[in-house]
């Protein structure tokens, strides 16, 4: 490994356990102006503040947004984004030169696996790592089974989501996120078969604070490398106490119920 990417893959992990906890904010392209990225500079110097591992978001937020807290925790710029009219059609606007100049750790690429498109997506996926190779910058790929031709109640199947997981790996990339597929028996399984650092998505948000926590065990449970969570910390009442109850899980074993008594202090 190129020492840059060492140096780089360092700053995003946790120094005493070599995990990861990372906080998405790259929903809004995507998605639309969600509640609790409205003000995004105040979200993100709250969750600065909570000192998650590493904070995930789009260069023009990164730009406008980032600068009081530079060097504070890392930092991955996404790369690719889709909108709420089609979904799953992904597209890139940015590469690693821009990634690169604006002192990320890595770049972020998203992929739709099932879908008609999956073939170009995979192909900018590639390109992406070769550029990365280069300059040593670490690839996180959010490969996700949510194409068309992948029922729905399938998305979180064991033999999709390793397939998903798997993708990332073949190509290159350093860290896959991807679907929880619910229990950590099974989600082993894609950790396993996964020659790279593998960490869950939080997905919808979840009205229950015990149940995303117990995914969140569920997951270190399996051998991941962590976790990466959006909607389920900052659309929550006190995001804080959030980051605080997940790296209390992810780096210490701490148990669902003892992260809530945490979640309540902080």
């Amino acid at each position: 490994m190129l020492l840059g990417k060492l140096i780089r893959m360092n700053r995003l992990l946790n120094q005493k356990t070599g995990k990861m906890v990372t906080v998405a904010m790259d929903h809004t392209v995507s998605y639309g102006v969600a509640p609790g990225l409205d003000c995004i500079q105040k979200t993100i110097d709250v969750i600065v503040k909570a000192c998650p591992d590493a904070i995930m978001t789009h260069k023009g937020i990164a730009e406008h947004c980032f600068a009081p807290h530079a060097g504070k925790l890392g930092f991955i710029i996404q790369s690719v984004v889709s909108n709420p009219y089609q979904p799953n059609d992904e597209h890139l606007i940015a590469d690693v030169s821009e990634a690169i100049a604006l002192g990320a750790d890595a770049i972020s690429v998203a992929i739709t696996v099932g879908g008609d498109d999956q073939g170009r997506q995979t192909e900018f996926l590639g390109k992406v790592v070769k550029e990365a190779r280069v300059v040593g910058l670490p690839v996180v790929v959010h490969s996700y089974p949510k194409g068309k031709n992948i029922p729905e109640n399938e998305r979180f199947s064991l033999e999709n989501v390793r397939y998903a997981a798997r993708i990332g790996a073949e190509i290159g990339v350093d860290i896959v996120k991807t679907y929880y597929t619910g229990s950590p028996d099974t989600f082993a399984k894609v950790v396993e078969c996964v020659p790279a650092k593998v960490v869950a998505a939080g997905g919808p948000k979840v009205a229950d604070l015990k149940q995303m926590l117990t995914a969140v065990k569920g997951v270190m449970d399996a051998g991941a490398a962590g976790i990466t969570y959006g909607r389920n910390i900052w659309q929550d009442p006190n995001p804080a106490g959030v980051v605080a109850a997940i790296k209390a899980i992810v780096h210490e074993n701490y148990t669902p119920e003892q992260a809530i008594e945490l979640y309540k202090s902080a």
